[in-house]
């Protein structure tokens, strides 16, 4: 028996149905061995060396995979085709006591009968390059993490955090809102003209002015249009009559995926990554029990494989006929940023449309499998091909346009069309089809009509629009594009408000301290060159602890001037009338790692603390007394309850008890959910909530 080890256990069906018999499947659930959770983990002064441990929750499940791998006939690891992947792979080798030149990785980018067979047929050894570039990205994000989110905590407020790229995706945020709170607004106008021609009317827009680009700024401009313009002829100057032709857009990328399923779907980043996981582990499909529907979801990548172009182009020719298939297949090129390791994201098989996957889908599934595979579809198609023609007018020097464009051939569009953010106002009338028309000919005015406009500042970023500007500016990488935009919402430094991300005022005041004193770190270009020092470890072997290296040399110099400034952005503690028993002074309230509490006035000479009493919030019954429970919170911000007689009945429970109890083991009776259980865990007993 060969083991295969894998992360998802919901990739294990899907995977089995395409190993046969011989194979046994294990998942370790994602990552097994990390740094510490509660210590720092990095020897800073013997060349970075971290420390790693075993997960306390993967403990029981390393000792299963060690004696399953003891008994297998040849171990496999099939982690992730990606960086971290080829990590995890290197921690379970570690565990397993495998050398360091071990043939037992096998990685595919599909889970599919081809592409795992084929990575069976050429297992290779860890890439030492990849482990070490995902490496040095958990080093350096653990020193930025560790060693300054504490002087945020000293300096601002409580429980605050920082991250190497988090940071500077929320400086984005923050210099956005920036922007649009100095914008000041300029007024201008649009001119439109209603010409006659025969039966129809054609709308023009006021574009020059004596032959050059105008654009009215006031009431008084656009007064002497009116009436230079009124009951006068427009003549046409020019016609010009053009063909052009619009290119499919290239398979998704991660980013590319993300984006999209905001804008058309209203997807959120965590959605999109939640259901794109469902896809490419496997679903339940009716007739072919659960596969996998897409490739790996985690890419920067336009490539595709030869088999799947074909496959698509055949597809295309047998559903959309020979006119929709370009004579040579599209290729699509990578930018030199991305990493490119495996392809685009596109469906495994194109057998699978999205209709007869409906049935057994979620919505999500459903909605976004379609995206993808219409997306793919469209990328191997002939181009969109449309007619334009440009006419220009001339009233008394002022100068009027229209366009209309019509499609020849829907090439792509047949199946998928572009998201645009909103309609470009370039100053032009558009129209579909235009009436015949003839240079010098000169048509009658039917109205004109000038409307007030004032310019308007740039957009608040979406979920979708902050990928795009992280990507582009090279902060971050695929995987991580989703999680850094969450944690920002979780931290509370933003907030959605309808679809756009705002500022919180902890948000603003956060990156204000960090500009102050890590300007030089936590900033856009300094954070894509790190992206590609961890790239020139992947790609070209760079020795990582040089990397970090470089890196503290300069950051630890930050640390220490912002830890000794005397600078404090806390906010004051907030006065009350509530008197010390201690010393007789004033309490405040302060804000602590649990939240807020109250503290004497007179500190550090009386260190007298006490929690803010709260209205009290009676519920349940005492078992021992029958009095009635009180809702409290501990130190730790957790929620119990206890008997309102404290101190002189001291029964306390997690859950708000009944008053009863257990008919079979004596034990409290408490209400969890819409069931009333027995608050001992060994004892089964249950009823419905009346």
């Amino acid at each position: 028996m060969k083991l295969v080890i894998i992360e998802s256990p919901f990739k294990r069906e899907a995977l089995k149905k395409y190993l046969g018999n011989g194979y046994e499947v294990f998942a370790t659930k994602g990552h097994i061995r990390d740094l510490p959770q509660k210590s720092f983990g990095i020897d800073l002064k013997n060349d970075f060396q971290p420390h790693y441990e075993i997960m306390p929750d993967k403990k029981e499940l390393i000792e299963q995979l060690k004696q399953k791998a003891k008994s297998a006939d040849e171990v496999l690891i099939a982690t992730d085709p990606d960086r971290e992947g080829e990590a995890i792979s290197w921690h379970i080798a570690h565990i397993l006591g495998f050398p360091q030149d071990k043939t037992c990785r096998i990685e595919f980018n599909e889970i599919s009968k081809k592409a795992v067979t084929k990575a069976l047929e050429s297992p290779r050894k860890i890439d030492l390059k990849l482990v070490n570039a995902q490496q040095a990205r958990r080093i350096l994000d653990r020193i930025v993490g560790y060693k300054l989110s504490p002087i945020l905590c000293k300096k601002i407020a409580p429980k605050l955090s920082a991250g190497r790229v988090q940071s500077v995706a929320l400086k984005l945020v923050v210099d956005r809102e920036k922007e649009i709170e100095s914008f000041v607004p300029e007024e201008y106008w649009t001119v439109t003209a209603i010409l006659k021609k025969d039966n129809n009317l054609i709308k023009t827009s006021l574009a020059t002015f004596n032959k050059k680009k105008f654009v009215p700024k006031s009431k008084e401009e656009v007064d002497k249009i009116l009436e230079a313009t009124k009951g006068k002829k427009f003549t046409i100057t020019e016609i010009k009559k053009s063909r052009t032709k619009s290119h499919a857009p290239a398979p998704f990328t991660t980013s590319t995926m993300q984006q999209d399923a905001l804008n058309k779907l209203n997807m959120s980043l965590a959605r999109t990554t939640s259901s794109a996981q469902q896809l490419y582990e496997g679903v339940e499909i009716k007739g072919e029990g659960k596969i996998a529907l897409i490739t790996y979801i985690r890419t920067d990548s336009v490539r595709v494989s030869t088999d799947a172009q074909n496959a698509c182009r055949d597809f295309i020719k047998a559903k959309y006929g020979q006119e929709y298939l370009p004579e040579k297949p599209n290729i699509y090129h990578t930018k030199e940023s991305a990493q490119d390791a495996h392809e685009a994201i596109r469906p495994i098989t194109m057998d699978i449309t999205p209709e007869m996957a409906k049935e057994t889908l979620s919505n999500d599934n459903y909605r976004l499998y379609k995206l993808i595979y219409e997306r793919f579809l469209a990328s191997q198609m002939c181009e969109a091909e449309y007619s334009n023609v440009s006419v220009n007018f001339d009233c008394e020097g002022y100068g009027f346009k229209v366009s209309g464009r019509t499609m020849e051939f829907a090439g792509y569009t047949k199946v998928y069309k572009e998201y645009s953010d909103k309609d470009k106002d370039n100053g032009e009338g558009m129209a579909g089809k235009l009436p015949k028309m003839e240079e010098g000919e000169m048509l009658d005015c039917d109205k004109i009509t000038p409307e007030q406009k004032f310019t308007k500042p740039p957009a608040r970023y979406t979920e979708a629009s902050l990928v795009k500007a992280m990507e582009e500016k090279g902060i971050g990488r695929p995987a991580t594009y989703a999680a850094t935009i969450t944690v920002l919402t979780s931290r509370h430094y933003t907030e959605k408000k309808e679809k756009y991300l705002h500022p919180t005022e902890l948000g603003r005041k956060v990156i204000t301290y960090l500009e102050k004193f890590f300007s030089s770190v936590i900033n856009v270009k300094f954070t894509a060159h790190m992206e590609q020092r961890l790239d020139d470890i992947a790609n070209k072997d760079e020795d990582w602890h040089n990397v970090v290296s470089n890196f503290w040399n300069g950051f630890e110099g930050l640390l220490g001037r912002a830890d000794a400034s005397s600078l404090s952005m806390k906010e004051p503690p907030k006065e009350t009338d509530i008197i010390c028993e201690k010393c007789g002074g004033k309490m405040v309230i302060r804000n602590g790692r649990y939240g807020e509490f109250l503290a004497c006035s007179n500190f550090p000479k009386c260190k007298n603390t006490k929690p803010i009493e709260q209205e009290t919030k009676k519920v349940g019954k005492c078992v021992e007394c029958g009095a009635s429970m009180v809702e409290r919170k501990s130190k730790k911000g957790k929620t119990f309850y206890s008997c309102e007689r404290y101190p002189d009945c001291k029964f306390m429970s997690w859950d708000i008890p009944t008053g009863q109890r257990c008919p079979k083991c004596k034990s409290p009776l408490v209400i969890k959910g819409k069931k009333i259980k027995c608050s001992n865990a060994d004892c089964d007993y249950e009823e419905d909530k009346n």
